[in-house]
């Protein structure tokens, strides 16, 4: 059996007060043995002393330092419930995560095929001739692949003999679009197409 007093201040130490004819620690039993049951029990003195005890506690307290006295209990000094602080818990709401952000919706380009001109949004693209039938042969073949003899067949009218100028023209095409507008897409080793998310409006009487 092991007693476990929380707090005490009137002194008392069972190595203080053995037992009446019997020397200090005789006839203790080794405790914490395998096999053996224990019970812990809990004694809460006050402040005041053993005097303001009830009359079944002090009888309790009176067993335990006989228990104790005679070796079959231990006393473990623990703090008082008055001394004793628990802190409290305090659940906080989770904050709310903000909504993924809306990739933003690439702007129209909108091709007047009458007027030969361009507009993104209300600005007018400074397309050259060449820049704009070339645009308007791409558009004419959606998710079609060209070869940049075939562009130069369909946009200059004869075999260029450096088909590095439809390179040249593609790439000042998509900078006067803007990077940020999908127009088209370079399929390596073999060409150029539209894009699949390319935003085109033909309007053939503007």
């Amino acid at each position: 059996m092991s007693v476990s007093p929380a707090s005490s201040r009137t002194g008392w130490h069972p190595s203080q007060h053995p037992a009446p004819g019997r020397p200090p620690g005789a006839g203790r039993r080794p405790t914490g043995t395998p096999g053996m049951p224990a019970l812990t029990v809990t004694l809460s003195i006050p402040l005041a002393g053993e005097e303001t005890l009830t009359a079944p506690a002090r009888r309790l307290l009176e067993a335990a330092r006989e228990l104790v006295e005679r070796g079959e209990a231990t006393v473990s000094a623990g703090p008082s419930g008055a001394e004793r602080r628990i802190e409290p818990t305090v659940l906080y709401p989770q904050p709310t995560p903000p909504p993924p952000p809306v990739p933003p919706v690439p702007q129209t380009l909108h091709v007047l095929a009458a007027s030969r001109s361009a507009l993104l949004g209300s600005e007018r693209l400074p397309l050259t001739r060449l820049e704009f039938d070339l645009l308007m042969h791409l558009v004419a073949h959606p998710r079609r692949v060209f070869t940049r003899l075939q562009l130069l067949n369909a946009v200059w009218g004869y075999e260029h003999a450096g088909v590095r100028t439809v390179d040249v023209h593609i790439r000042r095409l998509r900078g006067k679009v803007g990077t940020d507008v999908p127009l088209i897409t370079t399929v390596y080793g073999v060409g150029y197409r539209l894009a699949d998310d390319a935003r085109v409006v033909v309007d053939r009487a503007g």
